[in-house]
């Protein structure tokens, strides 16, 4: 997948993207708002790379419905997919699996349940766990079409409870499963059981191997996402863009270089900043 900001600039953006609340409307799902920008990025050779809690099998389904290729990354890190394509040699550490070079970071879903049934009798009223939901009641909470449910529900790494206590009750909760072994996320939505994995590493794995194996070319990465599970990424990139939301205020950050916060909600937020920091005019600059 060669760019034209590669044959000529010797340099290449890859843009890491969360997608609920981001890319994707919190409300309706929707990136109709983003398609321009993300016609003219694509365009020019930018991949866009999603890097979300949602599923593998959503993002086979999703990723159509965007209209993008690429790598993509699901489960908060858990795991890295990467076209055939994409890369001129097989990944380091990576397996062929569906289709795709496969890097993963963390153990295997019945892992984290069977760590889950460990503390249900201490703390099972406080939360309900993603895998004992019914489609129904996934579609309820989440607000996903019927289809779009069975798909969030075919997770093969972590797993989200949807939390009902306190704060306080949350974070003696989180203390005790990390005593387990478990590194609890906190999402727009869920709090996710999993290990110790999330999108800041997965972001820096493959920026690793793209490097690796483009080492004549200068690459930079832009991160934007809207949510805490999201702040390890936003952290790493070399660009961190904050995407406004009608629900929660913007993740608190360490960094303060090169961050930005969009002022638009959603994927009108996402074209808004990278119109701003990926002008039509940089493709064309001697």
């Amino acid at each position: 997948m060669q760019s034209d900001l590669i044959t000529k600039y010797q340099r290449q953006v890859l843009v890491f993207t969360d997608l609920d609340g981001t890319l994707l409307d919190h409300y309706t799902y929707e990136h109709e708002a983003a398609v321009a920008c993300m016609t003219r990025l694509l365009n020019h050779g930018i991949p866009i790379i999603p890097n979300t809690s949602k599923t593998f099998a959503e993002l086979i389904s999703l990723r159509k419905r965007l209209g993008i290729k690429g790598p993509f990354i699901v489960e908060n890190g858990a795991a890295i997919y990467i076209d055939k394509d994409f890369l001129p040699e097989k990944p380091r550490g990576a397996v062929w699996q569906d289709g795709y070079w496969m890097k993963s970071f963390s153990s295997k879903r019945q892992y984290w349940l069977g760590l889950i049934n460990k503390v249900l009798p201490e703390f099972g009223h406080l939360f309900e766990a993603f895998s004992s939901m019914s489609i129904g009641r996934i579609m309820e909470v989440t607000g996903l079409e019927e289809a779009d449910g069975s798909l969030a529900a075919q997770r093969q790494f972590g797993e989200p409870l949807l939390w009902k206590g306190s704060e306080e009750e949350m974070d003696k909760f989180i203390a005790h499963v990390r005593k387990l072994g478990a590194h609890p996320l906190k999402g727009g939505r869920f709090l996710h059981i999993c290990g110790d994995n999330n999108k800041g590493i997965a972001l820096l794995w493959l920026l690793k191997e793209y490097q690796r194996q483009h080492r004549k070319i200068t690459v930079s990465t832009i991160a934007l996402g809207d949510g805490k599970n999201d702040i390890a990424m936003l952290e790493v990139a070399d660009t961190a863009v904050r995407i406004a939301s009608p629900v929660n205020p913007p993740p608190p950050l360490e960094r303060t270089v090169k961050l930005y916060t969009s002022n638009k909600y959603g994927p009108e937020g996402w074209a808004e900043v990278l119109d701003q920091l990926i002008p039509e005019s940089v493709f064309f600059a001697k």
